[in-house]
């Protein structure tokens, strides 16, 4: 097993009150258990300006690596400079954390089971806002159905 993890839009402009203070701190202990593996991070940039200020990552986030891809929807994996990222480095295993859970970290996790890759989801690192808890239940259902883990 050759593992990435995917660390999901912990930017400024999304983390807000909606979620736990916890959230970047549980992020930056995964991070650093996964130093040696390769550590991506996503940026949503929804259509505003590269050098929008608001877009940058949360300035606690642990960032170790370069590999940085921007996406403009829900799926990360709508970047297709990410899975050539990935299979360029032999990747067949994804571990997803950031937020939110009820939309891009479950899009992005069901877009990485499409493309091929084993999933895995890290609970003690997304974030999800009270009204999306549904949705993450329901994504989180169907991911395990095709054979995520979620831990």
């Amino acid at each position: 097993m050759k593992k990435a993890l995917l660390v999901i839009d912990l930017q400024d402009i999304y983390l807000g009150k909606h979620y736990s203070e916890n959230l970047i701190s549980s992020a930056n202990k995964i991070i650093s258990d996964n130093i040696g593996s390769t550590i991506v991070y996503i940026k949503n940039i929804n259509k505003l300006p590269l050098n929008c200020e608001s877009l940058n990552f949360a300035a606690n986030l642990n960032i170790v690596s370069e590999n940085i891809f921007n996406k403009h929807a829900g799926n990360a994996f709508t970047n297709p400079e990410l899975k050539k990222f990935l299979d360029s480095k032999q990747i067949d295993t994804v571990e997803v954390i950031g937020i939110d859970g009820g939309a891009c970290v479950s899009l992005t996790a069901l877009g990485a089971v499409k493309e091929g890759y084993k999933v895995i989801l890290n609970t003690e690192a997304i974030g999800t806002k009270s009204s999306m808890e549904n949705r993450r239940l329901k994504y989180f259902i169907k991911l395990k159905a095709l054979g995520s883990d979620i831990i």
